[in-house]
């Protein structure tokens, strides 16, 4: 079977079995609604299709499908979506398999952003409601520059480098927040719930921060799949190979950095998805990026709608916070993975 054939394929399967999830995740909750009528209700908003639609539901049910439950369930699989594919491009840029979108402190940037914001009650006046997601978004992209500007060498960037640049700002960051943590005061649980990953208080607006990010940065990241190809055979090959080295890689990490800071404004630090996702899509479709990127599109989609199900009905009406299932979900796909690699070392 080609590559196209088994790309078009996959992703079908895969999209179809997101619709389903997301129409099934959208039925389930404190108030359960039938399949049929989840179904009725979307179609109803459908130029064209509406008019073959007969409304028997009530204003509550159009209520709960419409304004409270689409646009979480939507946000879920934007957010998962982008922290698979930035996991993917991480993966390939450090030729890592353990690596993830937090590996080079972006969350720990975001979080702090979001933490002073929620402390000192700023609210911008021209950003409004979005206030949260653009500081959380801006503290994220400038973690990465600061990042990226201790990890430079002369004209180079050195991967172990890099790497360990993340660590020692996810570090210093990581004190900074629990200064800002000792500060909060009443505020403080707010922040410790934001930092465990939540989209309890979203809505159709949030889309808006996530969605053009991800439309811009998906569009651009699908072109390099060649280049991605080529970095895992290795710097000198690629360069062999007529690519860019230094210039891709700067690229890649500001597309998966600017898809994370993106995700993490609108949804708390949310962990695992980017490490699990690619990982699972690269042991069933081989190592070719230019089936791993659109698949760990979709197949990151599904994780986190499926975290964010379990989270609302595992102890309804009570809800989880998302992190805690993903993290339930992850940490031992986690210990599988770093146990395969001390295999390969030692």
């Amino acid at each position: 079977m080609t590559k196209h054939k088994t790309l078009w394929l996959s992703l079908i399967g895969l999209l179809l079995g997101l619709a389903v999830l997301m129409s099934l995740s959208i039925s389930l909750g404190s108030a359960n609604i039938s399949f049929t009528t989840v179904w009725q209700v979307i179609l109803s908003r459908v130029p064209i299709v509406n008019g073959f639609i007969n409304g028997t539901w009530s204003d509550a049910t159009e209520t709960i499908v419409v304004d409270l439950r689409m646009p979480r369930i939507l946000l879920a699989a934007l957010v998962g979506a982008a922290l698979a594919l930035a996991g993917a491009l991480y993966q390939g840029v450090l030729r890592n398999p353990l690596a993830d979108p937090f590996i080079l402190g972006v969350s720990s940037g975001a979080s702090f952003g979001a933490a002073i914001t929620f402390v000192f009650g700023l609210q911008l006046m021209w950003l409004g409601q979005f206030t949260l997601p653009v500081v959380a978004f801006v503290f994220g992209f400038v973690t990465l520059m600061i990042v990226y500007m201790i990890a430079r060498i002369g004209q180079k960037v050195r991967m172990e480098t890099i790497i360990l640049a993340g660590v020692v700002v996810q570090s210093f960051l990581g004190a900074c927040l629990s200064l800002v943590m000792a500060l909060a005061n009443e505020k403080l649980q707010t922040i410790v719930f934001w930092m465990m990953g939540s989209l309890t208080l979203t809505d159709w607006s949030y889309t808006a921060v996530v969605l053009p990010v991800m439309a811009v940065t998906v569009i651009i990241s699908l072109f390099f799949t060649r280049e991605l190809n080529m970095l895992g055979l290795g710097e000198e090959v690629a360069h062999h190979s007529g690519v860019s080295v230094e210039r891709t890689r700067f690229i890649l990490l500001i597309l998966a950095s600017l898809m994370t800071g993106a995700a993490v404004s609108v949804s708390g630090a949310i962990g695992f998805v980017g490490l699990v996702v690619p990982h699972m899509i690269r042991l069933i479709v081989g190592s070719d990026y230019r089936l791993i990127l659109p698949l760990s599109l979709v197949g990151g989609a599904i994780f986190l709608v499926g975290a964010d199900t379990l989270a609302r009905v595992v102890l309804a009406p009570r809800e989880l916070p998302l992190g805690v299932i993903t993290a339930f979900l992850g940490a031992p796909f986690f210990i599988y993975l770093l146990r395969q690699a001390k295999r390969e070392y030692f």
